[in-house]
């Protein structure tokens, strides 16, 4: 059965990710319509709660009051809070650290001389391309977005990581794993100032701007699932984009299944806050220059875990969030419950962990069943955790085949084609800039605010 086409709505969104729901959060004054293909919204973005605590399987840390982020989440009347735990806490050789300066971790941890030589070396350099990374990010006076994104992307982007730190020992190459590849990629894949980059971002709690320092109390898909609410039945769940095709007169066709009939909508303007892939798949007359650079962004995935555990007494990781975990099947995993912990006025009963795997530990495991994926991540949580097999009461994984675009060396040379329209086309997602869910939601707030510019001076079709 094939509806026809009814009276021109003024945008289509295609993605309810971040990306997506932010942009039709600011158009929602408007005739918008957002179009998600699964049964729920939020992309990439996934919790649940459970009593006061959540499970979570992927975005989990968020830009404080000063960002676009903490702009959105008081519009939505969503709350966030500091992270009061650790950042930097480390499980390796046996040892685990979750006190004291990183400085000091070379000297704390059993490795070879060798090995803690060439990681101080290493980690001088990281230190001296910091401080050059803090000053080419900080955002200028009335700077444009894209034009900080664009000195972000050139930093350092003619190399990758594992060229900047040069050859280490297994140990020392070991310890730098788990922050670089936070981005999906591995350390031979991601370019040097991207790498950099990640060091800044767990390195840093300042809690004011774009730094991801903050969890949303309730869970991420609080804020997603809020937005939902409040647009309403201008999400459509379940609706699969198949094709968006500009027309001659000045319109935009969006066809898609959804209950297994055949649609279509026309706007004024549409904005693609799908993947790069997905982008470039389902839109099919974007300018060529634009499809060309939309091709040549690379994709890492993520396999996560959720458990949630039942003890009644405190814990060894009651203060910490994060915990690297160099030579596991993943690389770091993340106390959920930490928040929690500091805003308790007694230690509640159980806690809420997610671990992932990116890049090559995730192209390990994402083939493999549940149960085998879980028995292998529990084998790891039982090593560092003596007895956490035997307090766990729930546990679920979520498998992310297109975990996240990781910038490699030549990145910058396409960003200008990325950022600007095609036509009637917008282009938003965390793939457009360096700042992951803070990138998302700007790039959903762009676009839709030059549509919004454009709505109120150009003639309808």
């Amino acid at each position: 059965m094939c509806h026809g086409v009814r009276a021109v709505r003024d945008v289509i969104v295609v993605g309810g990710g971040l990306a997506g729901l932010t942009a039709a959060w600011r158009l929602r004054h408007r005739d918008v319509l957002l179009l998600e293909k699964e049964h729920r919204v939020g992309g990439r973005i996934r919790s649940e709660r459970r009593g006061p605590y959540w499970l979570n399987w992927g975005a989990h840390v968020y830009g404080g009051p000063n960002s676009a982020t903490g702009e959105l989440l008081r519009a939505v009347g969503v709350e966030s809070v500091p992270i009061p735990g650790t950042l930097t806490g480390l499980a390796m050789n046996g040892k685990l650290l979750l006190e004291g300066r990183v400085e000091s971790f070379p000297f704390r941890m059993p490795m070879s001389w060798r090995a803690r030589l060439a990681l101080i070396r290493a980690g001088l350099k990281v230190k001296r391309a910091l401080k050059e990374y803090e000053r080419v990010v900080a955002r200028r006076p009335g700077e444009h977005y894209w034009t900080q994104q664009q000195r972000v992307y050139n930093f350092m982007n003619d190399l990758t990581f594992t060229d900047f730190v040069g050859k280490l020992p297994p140990d020392a190459d070991a310890l730098f794993r788990p922050t670089v590849s936070r981005s999906a990629g591995d350390p031979e894949q991601v370019a040097a100032g991207a790498g950099v980059g990640y060091f800044n971002l767990v390195w840093s709690k300042n809690d004011g701007g774009e730094g991801l320092t903050r969890n949303i109390l309730g869970g991420p898909s609080t804020l997603t699932e809020t937005i939902a609410a409040i647009l309403g039945e201008r999400v459509q769940r379940g609706a699969e984009v198949q094709e968006v095709v500009q027309t001659n007169r000045n319109s935009v066709i969006v066809r898609y299944v959804q209950n297994g009939e055949f649609r279509e909508e026309e706007a004024r303007y549409a904005i693609l806050a799908t993947p790069a892939p997905i982008t470039r798949k389902i839109a099919v007359d974007l300018d060529p220059e634009v499809g060309e650079a939309l091709d040549k962004i690379v994709y890492g995935p993520y396999v996560s875990a959720a458990f949630l555990t039942n003890e009644t007494e405190p814990q060894v990781w009651d203060k910490a969030y994060a915990i690297a975990t160099p030579k596991r099947s993943f690389n770091v995993a993340f106390n959920m419950s930490n928040v929690i912990r500091g805003l308790e006025p007694f230690r509640q009963q159980g806690s809420s962990f997610m671990v992932f795997s990116p890049a090559t530990l995730a192209r390990r495991l994402i083939d493999k069943s549940d149960k085998e994926i879980l028995e292998t991540y529990l084998q790891d949580l039982e090593d560092i955790f003596p007895g956490f097999g035997s307090l766990v009461v729930e546990a679920h994984v979520q498998r992310w085949p297109l975990g996240l675009a990781y910038c490699f060396p030549g990145r910058g040379k396409i960003q200008k084609y990325l950022v600007r329209p095609s036509g009637r086309l917008y282009l938003a997602g965390d793939y457009l800039g360096t700042f992951y869910t803070e990138t998302a939601i700007r790039t959903g707030t762009i676009a839709a605010v030059d549509i919004l510019s454009l709505l109120g001076t150009s003639p309808r079709p």
